[in-house]
């Protein structure tokens, strides 16, 4: 099963740039939409959430900047426009509506990925947690603390990584392949003892878990409130 990066909608009239676009992008990891217009776009971002779009400026009926304009205030999703002309006013227009960067057309590809992942790091570095409150316990991973109950607890890079994941997806149950991949550890029981270690830094009682739970058979979860 291919695992994709992000998803990303296209948005172009010309059929042939919208085909060369997906198939770039679909070649560098990332599940791509498309769609031919303004109108086709503002019914796809009804129905699906998307990391990022990527918009051509000049198309019949709603242009790309009018799109930007409707929605930008209403989505939170990046927004890159394509711009055949490149002129300094429309690049400035498109950046001053909302627009998170341009390209001028015509573009090389690997230029417009550069720019994707550029945007997609800031994204997701700016909504990722870095700092959870939960009962007398705080976990802050700007500063590696875990404290509980007023006592100070040191976290390492490792359990850091660990801890990153789980904040910014609660409730959700990360196997051990999954937590070994993301630290480079592919010995289970390593990884056990990793989360053992973080328990007695987490919980009040480490032998009956409240937070950091096993799902026997599946992996472990992070349980806040």
């Amino acid at each position: 099963m291919i695992k994709f990066k992000s998803h990303i909608l296209v948005v172009d009239d010309d059929e042939g740039i919208r085909d060369l676009v997906k198939q770039f992008l679909n070649e560098n990891g990332y599940l791509i939409t498309t769609a031919n217009s303004a109108e086709d776009a503002h019914e796809k971002i009804s129905l699906i959430k998307f990391d990022l779009i990527v918009l051509d400026v000049m198309m019949p009926g709603k242009s790309g900047l009018d799109f930007t304009i409707e929605n930008k205030g209403k989505i939170d999703t990046p927004i890159i426009l394509l711009t055949a002309k490149g002129e300094a006013k429309e690049r400035i227009e498109g950046l001053q509506i909302g627009a998170d960067d341009y390209l001028p057309k015509p573009f090389e590809p690997k230029e417009l990925i550069l720019r994707i992942q550029n945007i997609l790091n800031k994204t997701k570095n700016k909504n990722q947690k870095r700092y959870i409150e939960f009962d007398n316990i705080k976990i802050d991973l700007n500063k590696l603390l875990i404290i509980k109950n007023n006592l100070e607890y040191k976290i390492n890079n490792t359990e850091k990584t660990i801890l990153e994941k789980m904040i910014n997806a609660p409730g959700e149950t990360f196997s051990r392949e999954i937590i070994g991949n993301l630290i480079n550890i592919e010995k289970e029981r390593s990884i056990d003892v990793i989360i053992t270690r973080l328990r007695k830094k987490i919980e009040i009682d480490p032998k009956n878990p409240k937070y950091l739970q096993t799902i026997r058979g599946v992996g472990y979860v992070l349980w806040v409130e």
